[in-house]
This record gives C-alpha cells, structure tokens and sequence, in this order.
C-alpha cells in the first residue's frame, strides 16, 4: 500500500540527527516507492536583514552562504545516492515557512525532518516543530534524537465521540490507523492503538441521582468506548489483509482520564519508539488549528512523532 508518493526530508549537514533522518526518509522512499527530495534550510539570522532591494553586497553575501552549503549539502547526501536517487535543494529563509512554501510548491505529502530538541527539560520538540505541526498541510514526521534504524514499539492515538460521530474524526482516525499499522508492519514492530475516555458529569450524577444503579450509566458510556475502540482494530485488519493483520497482532489500551494525561503515559509505559496522532481540531468553517489537547501531549512526548491533519485542511501560509 502507497500512503506517500513525494517525500521532502529535511537536514542540517554537520548536524548528528540528520544522518539517521535521512536513513529513515530512504527507506520510506523504497517501502512507498515515492520520490525523495532533500532539503537544507539557511536560517534567517544567517542572512541578516536581506531582501531584493538590500543592494548587491548583501545578496552577494546570501549566494555566497548559499554556495557554501550547497556544497556541504552535495558531499552529505552524496553516500546514500547509491541507495535512492533524490534529489537536494538549499533554501533560505525562516525555517518553517520555506519548509510550508516547499511542501505547497512541489506536491509534498510528507516532510520528516529531525526535531529541534531545545534543550528545555522533558521537551523535544522546538518552535520550528510547532510551527510546522500548526500549520503544515502535508503530515509531519518529526524524529527523535534517538532516532533508532527500526521501530519495536508503535502507538497510534486515536479520539472519537461514540455518541456523536464525526466523519471528519473517522477520517482522521482512519489515516493514523493506516500510517501507524504499515510502519510497525514494515520495522516489525508492536503496534499499540490507545484511546482516552472519560465520562463528563460523572460527581455530579453521583452525587445527585438517588438511583441506585446510577453507576452503570459510567459503565455503559466505558462500553460505548470499548466498542468504538474494537471497530477501529477491525479496521487495521481490513486494510492490512487477513496475513498482515494476524502477524501484527494490534494491542488495544482503553484508559480512563484526560487525552493530555494519559496518552503520553502510555507512550512512556509502552516505551514507544513512535507515536502517530492527530494534531488538529476544528474552530469552524473557516479553518483548522492545532487542539489544545494535542499541542498538550506532543510537548510531552519522549519519542519520534508522526503528525497528521484532515482532509481539508488548508495552511495559513502563504508565499509572501
């Protein structure tokens, strides 16, 4: 199955993280038979305040840093070329946003780029990161310092209201699934499918409600869950084959509690390698933003990250 046809990965020469990206983006490549292309980004401060109109030394000055790390760009990829044919760019620019025009320029349906890892405790993941999880309108494969040649553990998060089904949610839920299944199949790997629930004015109904079996009214909305969390394993056997389903064996974890708590808990119970969620909610008809909740979890998370969007969604970004 071909979930990626254009692929962009995103490095730094020089940079340890982006040797083990690169190998990651390969092999994506060669799973999905998809293009590659790699690209390095010149940070804005490097080229001070240039524009068009800065007159000829500061342009001079941008070509000339250009050149410099085009070459270095050049000697970097040049030993994987014998594993894929791809190929390499240098923009310039602030790093998000040349990332974004990129992504709208060429076709891209995934950018995997190592991430920023700022330093700050218990965060991995920078303001670049950010930007691009907000507003980038192709998933986002952000990968981890750490970032191991294959996977042992999957985790894929999913989010639905038994009780109010979205069509936009179940298409969400569906390419998570999807992305999250082929990768553990392809590293061999555990996948684990976890969903968060929680039964709102449960102390109040308690607390309240005289009847004697109000307690089941909990256990009937855990059902509920349990339920629509079982029909989305039954998806991960439909779209991978009876065989590959059964040699993957999807672990299903139905936790009680707040989506922001107990998601990255079960990331760091189950020592995932990689988590796939969604990164977005929607604010109404005009567009979508990342949810508070999801931008809760990722800030959280001790691992690689696979980041996906709607169908729908439409990026901020313009090319000004």
């Amino acid at each position: 199955m071909r979930l990626f046809e254009n692929i962009v990965c995103v490095v730094t020469p020089g940079h340890e993280e982006s040797a083990p990206t690169l190998a990651r983006a390969i092999t994506l490549a060669q799973e999905h038979r998809a293009k590659l292309s790699v690209v390095d980004v010149i940070p804005r401060v490097m080229i001070g305040g240039w524009t068009p109109d800065s007159g000829p030394s500061m342009g001079e000055a941008l070509l000339e840093v250009t050149d410099e790390r085009r070459r270095a760009l050049r000697e970097f990829v040049e030993p994987y070329q014998e594993q894929l044919t791809f190929q390499s760019e240098v923009l310039a620019g602030t790093s998000f946003l040349e990332i974004i025009r990129a992504v709208m320029r060429n076709g891209y349906d995934l950018v995997i780029k190592p991430a920023e890892n700022p330093g700050i405790l218990e965060r991995v993941f920078g303001s670049d990161d950010m930007h691009l999880l907000r507003k980038c309108p192709c998933p986002v494969w952000l990968t981890h310092p750490g970032e191991k040649a294959n996977y042992s553990r999957v985790l894929a998060a999913v989010d639905f209201d038994p009780e109010n089904p979205d069509p936009v949610e179940d298409q969400l839920n569906g390419a998570i699934l999807r992305l999250a299944a082929l990768q553990a199949s392809a590293d061999e790997a555990e996948l684990h499918i976890v969903h968060a629930w929680s039964a709102p004015g449960e102390i109040n109904l308690r607390l309240w409600s005289e009847e004697p079996e109000q307690p089941s009214v909990v256990e009937n909305i855990a059902a509920t869950h349990e339920s629509g969390l079982q029909e989305l394993g039954e998806q991960v056997k439909t779209f991978l084959g009876r065989d590959d389903s059964q040699a993957l064996s999807p672990k299903l974890h139905l936790v009680r509690g707040r989506a922001d708590k107990e998601i990255p808990a079960m990331a760091r119970q189950q020592a995932a390698d990689l988590v796939v969620m969604g990164t977005v909610a929607r604010t109404g008809i005009a567009g979508l933003l990342i949810g508070n909740t999801a931008e809760a979890i990722i800030n959280q998370l001790q691992c690689s990250l696979l980041a996906v969007k709607p169908e729908g969604f439409e990026t901020p970004v313009g090319f000004g």
